[in-house]
């Protein structure tokens, strides 16, 4: 069993990295999106990041055999590829219609689809915290969208067509995180991920149109290289404060993300007007955003709350005194 280096500091910078360039993201991508299609701007990100593994790997001789995998790992290979990449597909379709604050909110239901699909699928456990969080996550949901609730709910507007992309891209992201998990017993994270990119990339290449750079302003330019760095630096530092702090916490410092991207739109909507739009919400939405912010954080720190509670009930039962007469 992995254990943190207990070095938390790093550990919690490395996470609030990880969570400043996730919530960044959907910015950078909605003005690229702009003048290049979901297809072409997802080949981008996958070939370069999936490049750059290679490389590193090479260097240090470390490149898998697929070969070697077993046939179940290959179903298993070929699931996360198709699942990322309708993941990043679907992400894009979905921000075309939607405010980068609102898709990184309903985002926020992919590690709740994954932890269902865990019980499920590896029969891990769903304990009453996660519950709790779990309401509390609905809860905010309903605030969030309490001033379009009856578009939701009467007409299939682009709005909705958005929430469902979003719900899509959510799911095929557990159907990733699921194959992955399996994977990783028998080939480290970098090396799945260097394979599920290039994979990827080649699955992607009959839809997408690499000559669209063309047609990119310098600003769109250096944001699609910005949003192709973001995807490599962005994973490689939550894979490194998973070294160095418990995975629970760095989940509940991630579930921020939505946060840093309400934030991030206010200030690039008042620095740059023409660029960023700003997010129309009443109070009650931005509630709604605290509260599932704070579920999301709830349902990841749950487990590890509770295993704390029964180690310090555990610790003081060691201690206390026998009863008289023993």
């Amino acid at each position: 069993m992995h254990v943190a280096s207990g070095r938390w500091l790093y550990g919690f910078l490395l996470a609030m990295t990880t969570a400043t360039l996730w919530g960044v993201l959907p910015i950078l991508l909605k003005e690229v999106l702009k003048d290049m299609d979901p297809f072409t701007v997802t080949w981008y990100r996958m070939i370069s990041a999936g490049l750059v593994l290679f490389i590193w790997l090479a260097a240090r001789r470390r490149l898998p055999s697929i070969r070697a995998l077993s046939s179940t790992n290959k179903v298993l290979l070929a699931v996360a590829v198709l699942g990322l990449a309708c993941n990043y597909v679907l992400y894009l379709m979905a921000l075309n219609r939607l405010t980068p604050g609102t898709m990184q909110l309903i985002i926020q239901v992919a590690p709740i689809m994954l932890m269902i699909g865990s019980m499920l699928v590896f029969r891990e456990r769903f304990g009453l915290g996660q519950v709790l969080g779990l309401a509390v996550l609905m809860l905010g949901f309903g605030l969030f969208f309490n001033q379009r609730l009856g578009e939701l709910f009467t007409q299939l507007s682009g709005y909705t067509l958005g929430i469902l992309i979003a719900l899509a891209a959510a799911f095929s992201w557990t159907l990733y995180g699921l194959a992955q998990k399996q994977l990783l017993t028998v080939w480290s994270s970098v090396t799945v991920m260097m394979v599920i990119y290039l994979g990827s990339s080649v699955l992607l290449l009959p839809l997408a149109e690499p000559a669209q750079i063309l047609r990119l302003s310098h600003l769109q330019l250096w944001l699609l290289a910005g949003c192709c760095l973001n995807t490599l630096v962005a994973y490689g530092a939550f894979a490194e404060a998973l070294v160095h702090w418990e995975a629970s916490r760095v989940s509940a410092t991630v579930a921020t993300t939505p946060l840093l991207t309400f934030s991030m739109v206010a200030l690039g909507a008042l620095l740059w007007p023409s660029v960023v739009e700003p997010e129309l919400l009443n109070s009650l939405a931005y509630i709604g955003a605290l509260l599932v912010v704070g579920g999301s954080a709830l349902i990841a720190l749950a487990p590890s709350l509770i295993q704390n509670l029964r180690n310090r009930r555990l610790r003081r039962l060691s201690v206390t005194p026998p009863p008289a007469g023993s």
